[in-house]
């Protein structure tokens, strides 16, 4: 029987001054796409069906899961094309787990439902996975292992308040720790090109939630100059800071958001 998920709860940045590492459980932060398991079926964060192969979900607990599907570092690409694709029969969806950090349904708080999630899945079932949590000491082994994971071709690391309750939302308690901020915004414009990129999109003119435009040219191939996003596309950024403006500081392009497959009948 499939249960009503809650709305997804949302890393917000690491706050600066940091707070004190000992109150979070950290885990690494696994650059895969978003993935819900209500008991029955397999979900987008936005609540769209993933067509995944027979027997994927074979053995998987009644009880709601939220995690990530993921191969591996540097694999995001080939797991947003499987889950965009819908094709159950690619052979290559033998290499994807579903890697859990929460469950969605549970009252209690992180800890509680970390260590439920322990119990929960430490019979073993096809293509799913435990993310695995760890306390760290202080601010000098929290950048310790940052430094390993990205070192490693990892992203970043997530820290989860021991005593939040999941809540829907971007959350106060759940963060994520990178080196960079990104973030997301439509392509509302194509900005020609100039010296060796005349002829081929120099830029992409950008608007964010906030309705602020600002060009983003740094980090396209040659090859998306030459076949750019197409307008109304939404893309992820990265960027150092903030303007007084609140305009990022280096944007830089990282990929077309376009891991959601559409909904159906839309």
């Amino acid at each position: 029987m499939s249960v009503a998920l809650p709305a997804p709860m949302l890393a917000s940045p690491w706050p600066q001054p940091a707070p004190d590492p000992g109150a979070y459980l950290f885990s690494e932060k696994l650059d895969g796409v978003r993935a819900r398991w209500d008991g029955q079926r397999l979900s987008t964060r936005n609540g769209n069906p993933i067509a995944v192969p027979p027997g994927f979900t074979a053995g998987w607990p009644v009880q709601p899961l939220d995690g990530e599907l993921w191969i591996g570092r540097g694999q995001f690409e080939l797991t947003s094309t499987l889950v965009r694709a819908r094709n159950p029969a690619d052979p290559r969806w033998r290499q994807v787990h579903l890697h859990v950090f929460d469950l969605p349904a549970h009252a209690g708080d992180f800890a509680q439902r970390h260590a439920a999630l322990q119990t929960l899945l430490a019979r073993p079932a096809p293509h799913l996975r435990l993310v695995q949590q760890r306390r760290l000491a202080d601010h000098a082994a929290l950048q310790r292992w940052l430094g390993q994971v990205l070192a490693d071709g990892g992203e970043g690391l997530i820290a989860h308040h021991l005593h939040a309750r999941y809540v829907p939302g971007r959350s106060a308690l759940l963060y994520k720790i990178k080196p960079w901020h990104d973030a997301e915004a439509s392509v509302i414009a194509h900005l020609p090109g100039r010296g060796r990129h005349a002829g081929h999109t120099g830029a992409l003119q950008v608007r964010d939630a906030q309705g602020r435009v600002f060009a983003v040219g740094s980090g396209l191939s040659d090859a998306q100059r030459r076949a750019p996003p197409a307008i109304g596309s939404r893309i992820t950024y990265r960027y150092t800071e903030r303007t007084s403006r609140g305009l990022p500081r280096f944007p830089r392009f990282v990929r077309v958001r376009d891991d959601e497959p559409p909904a159906s009948g839309q």
